[in-house]
């Protein structure tokens, strides 16, 4: 019988003995006091190609997650409705694309960058904000660093943060690093969070949950919302 809390998507790449090496971080999982929603970097650009295998949309689309960040669509969707009708805050992120803030002088990765697309870094349709959200500009990986993000939360009073968006080896990490050191109780959700590599998401999201976030299920979070 698997262990609940070992009960995700890495159980294929992770073997037993490691898992035996994490056992002490082992605890109870859970969404935290007055959360709001971080929604890390839905732009465009990691939407292009379509929901195709990633190694052919790269192609064209260097930025692109392809097929996985397709699969997340749904899902993610489920999310945002259910925190909309719970009422917390929502949050994005996405990438900074004020010329007065010179953005190609400074990157958030080394990843040798293709000339962008005017709309690359607007929030994908489906997860349009609405009134009220806060999208926030950033120039490095985490949402934190350089930007006004904690300075909303703490006005709001938000305690906890529920994470989603890609990568999960990237700018997710970095924002959940970043969280759980500022103090807040961090959840990822699964089924939400998404990368270029399968291998670098499930090898991450292992990390994240046993040091700094507790990861969970889609449905999970969702029936937690609609008990706050």
């Amino acid at each position: 019988m698997i262990d609940p809390f070992e009960d995700h998507c890495w159980q294929d790449v992770i073997p037993a003995d490691v898992l035996q090496l994490y056992a002490h971080y082992k605890r109870d999982t859970f969404v935290g006091p007055r959360p709001a929603l971080l929604a890390i970097d839905l732009y465009m650009s990691a939407y292009r190609g379509g929901a195709n295998p990633v190694n052919e949309v790269a192609k064209e689309f260097p930025s692109s997650c392809g097929i996985n960040a397709w699969r997340a669509i749904e899902p993610t969707k489920r999310l945002f409705a259910a925190a909309r009708a719970a009422g917390i805050p929502i949050f994005y992120t996405t990438g900074e694309t004020r010329d007065s803030a010179r953005p190609g002088q400074i990157k958030a990765t080394h990843r040798k960058m293709t000339p962008p697309l005017a709309d690359d870094s607007d929030i994908f349709p489906d997860f349009a904000p609405q009134p009220g959200d806060v999208v926030i500009n950033k120039q490095r990986a985490s949402g934190f660093y350089g930007t006004p993000l904690s300075a909303h939360l703490t006005q709001l009073g938000v305690q906890s943060l529920i994470v989603i968006g890609e990568s999960t080896s990237g700018c997710v990490r970095a924002s959940t690093v970043d969280g759980y050191s500022a103090g807040y109780h961090m959840t990822m959700v699964e089924e939400c969070c998404y990368d270029r590599s399968e291998i670098s998401h499930k090898v991450n999201l292992f990390d994240l949950h046993h040091k700094y976030a507790d990861v969970m299920k889609v449905d999970d979070v969702i029936k937690a919302l609609s008990a706050k």
